[in-house]
């Protein structure tokens, strides 16, 4: 039995490019898109704006039940510091469950959806039709995430980035609610080397194939 909407799951780490191409994949099959880890920049955040210690559970639980649809739209969240903030709630189960039903509940519309983050294939639909592992090597991440920081205006230097580039991997890699893993069915889509426009293009024909595959089964 087939999985009732066809959800593209597109998973993988920081300034892997996993964003725009689950964006642009959106546009090309006419499906929502959510990406899951403004939920947990927002968690982040709100948890912070509260005095609360994001690393401290119950402080970032009172987080999440604070989040509402239209702090999504908070430019706050697109911040260096919301990043680490959301790296560091993320790791909390309690925090992990409480956005669960969102997601899902997003996932579930009908004619499908597009979800982007570090658990999407392995934890939150792991019977998705179509399921990828956008990656990149960490200095080459840290390049792009450094470039779109400073075109924001922030004032940051490279090394600092791939700095923390390579904490959030660890720590997102190692946590035991839903460490960021590739699910073992996932199309690798490393970018490294690619043009957004060239990944956007191979994510679109791994999609298109599973997307045959699923219409056959059903």
């Amino acid at each position: 039995m087939t999985t009732p909407s066809f959800v593209v799951a597109v998973d993988g780490p920081a300034a892997s490019g996993k964003g725009t191409i689950a964006v642009r994949l959106g546009r090309m099959f006419g499906l929502p898109v959510l990406d899951t880890g403004l939920l947990y920049r927002a968690v982040g955040v709100l948890t912070d704006r509260a005095g609360g210690n994001p690393d401290d559970e119950a402080a970032a639980w009172d987080g999440a039940r604070g989040l509402t649809a239209a702090v999504l739209e908070d430019p706050a969240l697109r911040t260096r510091g919301a990043g680490e903030l959301a790296s560091r709630v993320a790791v909390h189960p309690g925090v992990r469950a409480a956005l669960l039903d969102f997601q899902r509940a997003f996932a579930a519309q009908p004619g499908g959806a597009v979800l982007d983050g570090r658990d999407i294939g392995t934890v939150i639909c792991p019977d998705a039709p179509a399921k990828l592992y956008v990656t990149a090597t960490p200095e080459v991440r840290a390049e792009r995430r450094w470039k779109q920081l400073v075109g924001q205006g922030e004032t940051v230097e490279y090394a600092d980035v791939l700095a923390d580039i390579r904490r959030r991997d660890a720590r997102d890699g190692a946590r035991e609610a839903a460490p960021m893993v590739a699910a073992p069915d996932a199309e690798l889509l490393d970018t490294t080397e690619m043009t957004i426009e060239h990944a956007a293009d191979a994510a679109r024909r791994i999609v298109e194939a599973a997307r045959a595959r699923w219409e056959a089964f059903r």
